[in-house]
């Protein structure tokens, strides 16, 4: 899952996108409104997490910009005020969910993740593929019912794979959900990153490499 963390308060911006790529998610950081609509306009977000009391361009623009470009992304939308009336004004805005400050850490990951399902076709909360298991919210990984530790950026690349269904998904596909914007494309991380993670989920092996394509399960 990719997201863009929009916070001008650059110690809680961090601190969000640090927890959250603890988490498995690719997270990148802007710290005013300008930034958020450049990198909206470039970038594919799952879910975007909106401070509400933007410099430069109001979060209020930004939330309403998303939603006139009809992007899948979803919006979770922050504030101080915690008044309903607030609220409500956020979700007639376009945003898909509202959460006060302060808030629990691990509230604002469940609703990020549940934004994030919504932006794809829905899939069971646990997904199963060729005897694999993964819980994205408990962030568990079982194959024949043996529980296998993975890195985040593992986990990260094995849930895109998942969720897939089948399907083949690119080098390119892979680095744009699982990395942020610092990543260097031209590096050969996600070569590594799969074979690591093909050799820890075991034999037989379950991702299989299409030549010129990608990667599937």
């Amino acid at each position: 899952m990719r997201v863009l963390v929009v916070e001008d308060e650059q110690l809680l911006a961090d601190a969000v996108a640090t927890g959250l790529r603890r988490e498995a998610m690719a997270v990148d950081v802007v710290y005013d409104g300008a930034a958020a609509l450049e990198r909206v306009g470039v970038n594919d977000y799952d879910v975007v997490v909106l401070d509400r009391d933007l410099p430069v361009v109001h979060g209020d623009d930004v939330c309403r910009r998303i939603v006139e470009l009809g992007m899948p992304t979803r919006v979770l939308m922050l504030t101080a005020s915690g008044d309903v009336s607030d609220r409500v004004e956020g979700l007639e805005l376009g945003a898909d969910d509202y959460l006060p400050k302060p808030f629990a850490f691990s509230e604002l990951t469940a609703r990020v993740r549940a934004l994030g399902r919504r932006t794809t076709v829905a899939l069971p909360p646990v997904l199963e593929r060729a005897g694999i298991k993964l819980d994205p919210n408990r962030r568990e990984v079982f194959r024949d019912e043996q529980e296998i530790q993975l890195a985040p950026k593992e986990f990260a690349v094995l849930e895109v794979l998942m969720r897939s269904e089948g399907a083949v998904v690119s080098a390119e596909q892979l680095l744009e959900k699982a990395w942020d914007e610092n990543t260097d494309p031209f590096t050969n991380v996600v070569r590594v990153t799969v074979m690591t993670l093909r050799r820890k989920l075991g034999e037989p092996p379950v991702i299989i490499t299409v030549p010129g394509s990608g990667y599937r399960i």
